[in-house]
Parts: C-alpha cells; structure tokens; sequence
C-alpha cells in the first residue's frame, strides 16, 4: 500500500515532478530527458496502472484521498496529499480534478517492431499540437487502428495535455518515432503497406474511391494543421485520398479528419 504524506512546503523537493506543469516548454525538455509523464484524473490514471506503466507517486488533494483508495492500496509509490492551494502553487493551474501521478516512461519500439504485425496504421508528419496528438490517438483507439508512427518532430504523446485529450489512448495504441524522416516511411512500404497521403487537394482521389478497407494493408499519412503534409511526404505517398466537402468547406481539423479517415480505413473490420 501506498504510504500517505502530507506536505505544505511548495519548495519541497519530493513535489519536483508537479512543477511547473503550465510551462510548456520547460516540460517538454524535462519531460523525456527525467523518463517520466504526469497522468491527470482518476480514470487516465488507473489506464496508465493497467498499461503496465510504473507509477512514481501520486499527488491528491484532500477529498481525493477516499476516491483514490482502490488505487492507493494497490501501488507502492509515496502519495502527496496537499491542498488545493498548494497544488495550485506548485503545478502553476488549479488542478480541478484534484488528482495527479508522475510515470516512468517505458523505452519505445522501433517502427519495424510495430509494422510487422500491424494492418492499419497512422501516420503523422509534424502534429506539434498536443490537442490534436491525443484526440487523433483517441479515434486511433476507438477505431481499430493498430499502431501510430510519429515523424521526429511530432508532439509528445506523453504530454499531459495529450493524455488528459486522449482519455488514456494514448496507452492503448502503440506507437513508435520514424526516422530519418521520410526516408524511414520506405521501411513502411517494404512491410507491405500502401501508403496513403490524406490532402484537401481537389486532385486527390475521395476515401470512398480509394475503399482502404478493402486493401491488405494500410498506412494512412496525415499533416499538421494548417500546413498539411510536405512535399516530401506527399512524394513518399503511393496515392493521395480526401475526404470529400460540402458547402465550400476546404478542409477539416486534423483531429476531425483523421476520425473520419480511420473510420474509412477499418470500416467493416471486426473491433476488439
């Protein structure tokens, strides 16, 4: 079980993995470099518990203590219990729901590992906004994709705001970095992917014509927002598909389009 301790020093070396969670940047270095992420809320906590991720130790808010009793009685890491106030201090935002935990991160595969068994997959060229990483890792759950490849300077699935996003997909869906960037999507194709370019351009094929749930296997590519895939990327590709428009609507969020393109992708695959 869990040992209970409750601090009032914001200074307190212990809190060292809760500071200065609004600084972006800050923990985006720290983040990877100390082998670590923060899962924020009970439920995202307890998926990254059944992920297998090794908890580093807890940070609850007073009346959090009885809601996080089940959790607290199956870890051993320490549990800071502060004040709403404190929290507040140290994390620099009030954490409304009053439960945080620092993980250990796991070592990533290699993008092989994941595509020799994988027959949909993701991939995500520049995708720097945290939001969209985690809503894009969401519908990559909750649709069936089996993996999701990142280009080196894609955002941090791992990234607080990406967890919260995702609801804890981002434990369910592996993932891996390609490098170098593009020249590594040529592994994708030797596995036996088609590699499609997902664009506004009205040039490109419509998802309901390219059918990629009928194909053997499949690497959907997709953009940042705004800028879309590079012109590298887009080379990479075997065929670039849309998503058709209606009433002069260019182009969708990046995390919208990629829900509407897995669904295209795994449409009539059994789901898990």
């Amino acid at each position: 079980m869990s040992e209970l301790l409750t601090i009032d020093d914001p200074g307190d070396p212990r809190l060292h993995d809760y500071t200065g969670l609004t600084d972006v940047e800050l923990r985006r270095r720290r983040e990877p470099a100390e082998g670590l992420f923060i899962a924020e809320g009970e439920k995202v906590i307890r998926r990254a518990l059944d992920a297998g991720y090794r908890m580093r130790s807890m940070l609850l808010s007073a009346k959090w203590v009885d809601t996080m009793r089940a959790v607290i009685e199956a870890c051993e890491a320490p549990v800071y219990v502060i004040s709403p106030e404190l929290a507040e201090q140290v994390t620099g935002y009030h954490v409304h729901r009053g439960a945080l935990a620092s993980f250990g991160r796991a070592p990533l595969p290699s993008a092989a590992d994941l595509v020799g068994s994988a027959r949909r997959i993701a991939v995500l060229e520049s995708v720097n906004d945290h939001t969209n990483v985690g809503a894009i890792f969401r519908s990559a759950a909750a649709l069936g994709m089996d993996a999701v490849l990142l280009s080196p300077d894609c955002a941090d699935p791992l990234y607080r705001r990406s967890v919260k996003v995702s609801m804890g997909a981002v434990f369910a869906v592996p993932y891996a970095r390609v490098e170098p960037w593009p020249r590594g999507l040529e592994a994708v194709r030797e596995a036996g992917f088609e590699l499609l370019a997902l664009t506004p351009e009205e040039t490109a094929v419509s998802l309901d014509e390219a059918a990629p749930h009928r194909r053997e296997r499949v690497a959907l590519l997709l953009g940042a927002e705004g800028d879309g895939l590079s012109r590298r990327a887009l080379a990479a590709a075997d065929a670039r598909v849309r998503i058709p428009m209606a009433h002069g609507v260019d182009s969708l969020n990046v995390g919208a389009a990629a829900a509407v393109a897995f669904y295209a992708v795994t449409a009539g695959r059994p789901q898990p």
